[in-house]
């Protein structure tokens, strides 16, 4: 089978290395790809926002399969425009894309198909809203979303009514984050511990896959600014076979049933962020695809064949027996660029790739890199995924940061406590 692969990253990355696991495929073509592309892989210069060029290459050059990572090329359509071509494509169609490129949607599709979430208000002009959190009585924080898509950062915890109104302005006021602030939710904050639950979704059938745990702050011990994603380990223990059952049951069948009802059947991945209150699981976000960098940390544990899977996913026929999984951990520690979150150099050589990804277990997953000759240099803020693999946390997590010890480029920066054992 000739899969295409969409996107750059190292969710990318990291489903191209397992994809070519696979003895169904073929070939396999990488649009855009990074710098972590093999020798057998085909890099398409594509970008993965350019739906007409991919399906156009996607029909041209005889792909059965197209697998989206990100989530920008399904909320403009990329699975519509594939099945319109008679390709099939791993990921939803634009409009069960919504439950992750409208958070407004996503709410209210919630509130249809009494899915648990936290209570809401919606608004449009920032300066009704405004009105409302002057005159607003209840307590804080309070969370507001923008509505689009904003590459993670359209999202304040306000701790008090100053920072909810300074908040207002940025998302609707001044449109910080552009067009994804035309609309604004304003959110009760659930107090809870954070969860992430990621299933396979053929429209009526899901899969789960074990949970795992990433973080977001940039420096140890939770400090700093929020970043993509620093790290990551699976299984994580705070999602519990019973966790597991009740958020199945309560958001994610429920999510299934109501998209196929109101006739936008969900294919692909599902990614429910989750609060876990004294009430159960509770919905914070959906997500249409793969999480980054937590990708890193499931597609390792996979025991399974995964075209076959998002092929069967795509085409309605997800057979839960063909997903099962390792009973080993995994760990990623990501290899930032001096500087990220915020401004950052690119062009710095990588050194020790090789080195590393020779140790047991260990495989080094580009995220923000590009070839020049013969040289592998920085090209983004988080720049590589160095990911092990052991029979304990502990283990993988040892093998992880002995792996990083051989990588070296000017400014690189990392945190040392992803997947500390407490």
């Amino acid at each position: 089978m000739r899969v295409l692969l969409v996107g750059s990253g190292g969710r990318e990355h990291a489903l191209a290395w397992k994809l070519k696991q696979s003895p169904r495929l073929s070939h396999l073509f990488w649009a855009p790809g990074n710098g972590g592309a093999g020798a057998d892989d085909e890099v398409v210069p594509v970008q993965a926002e350019d739906v007409a060029g991919l399906v156009s290459f996607a029909r041209d050059h005889a792909v059965a399969l197209i697998v989206a990572g990100p989530e920008v090329p399904l909320a403009m359509g990329l699975t519509d425009a594939a099945a319109a071509a008679g390709i099939p494509c791993f990921g939803p169609a634009r409009a069960a894309a919504r439950l992750e490129s409208s958070k407004v949607f996503s709410k209210q599709f919630c509130d249809r198909h009494h899915i648990p979430q936290a209570p809401y208000t919606v608004w449009t002009d920032a300066e009704a809203a405004s009105d409302y959190l002057r005159t607003y009585g209840g307590p804080f924080p309070l969370v507001l979303k923008a509505d689009g898509l904003a590459a993670g950062k359209g999202v304040l915890i306000c701790q008090n009514r100053e920072e909810a109104l300074e908040g207002t302005q940025r998302i609707l006021g001044l449109k910080e984050f552009g067009g994804a602030g035309d609309a604004m939710l304003v959110e009760a904050f659930l107090p809870g511990e954070e969860a992430s639950l990621l299933v396979f979704c053929d429209g009526q059938r899901a899969v789960p896959m074990p949970p795992a745990r990433d973080f977001k702050r940039a420096s140890d011990g939770d400090q700093g600014p929020n970043t993509g994603g620093m790290g990551a380990y699976c299984p994580a223990t705070l999602m519990s076979e019973d966790l597991i059952d009740a958020a199945m049951g309560s958001v994610i069948r429920p999510t299934l049933a109501g998209m196929a009802l109101e006739g936008s059947p969900f294919r692909g991945v599902l990614y429910a962020g989750l609060m876990l209150t004294g009430e159960g699981p509770k919905v914070l976000e959906f997500n249409c695809r793969f999480g980054d960098p937590e990708t890193q940390v499931v597609l390792p544990r996979l025991d399974g064949d995964l075209v076959e899977i998002c092929a069967a996913c795509a085409q309605g026929r997800l057979d839960a027996g063909s997903v099962a999984w390792k009973k080993e951990a995994a760990v990623t520690v990501v290899l930032a660029s001096g500087g990220y979150p915020g401004a950052y150099q690119t062009g710095k050589a990588i050194t020790g790739l090789d080195e590393a990804a020779a140790l047991p277990g260990v495989t080094v997953f580009h995220a923000g890199t590009k070839r020049q000759g013969g040289t592998v240099v920085t090209s983004g803020g988080r720049v590589l995924d160095v990911t092990a693999t052991g029979a304990t946390r502990e283990e993988a997590r040892a093998r992880a940061y002995e792996a990083v010890s051989n990588i070296h480029f000017d400014g690189m920066h990392y945190r040392k406590d992803i997947a500390a054992v407490t």
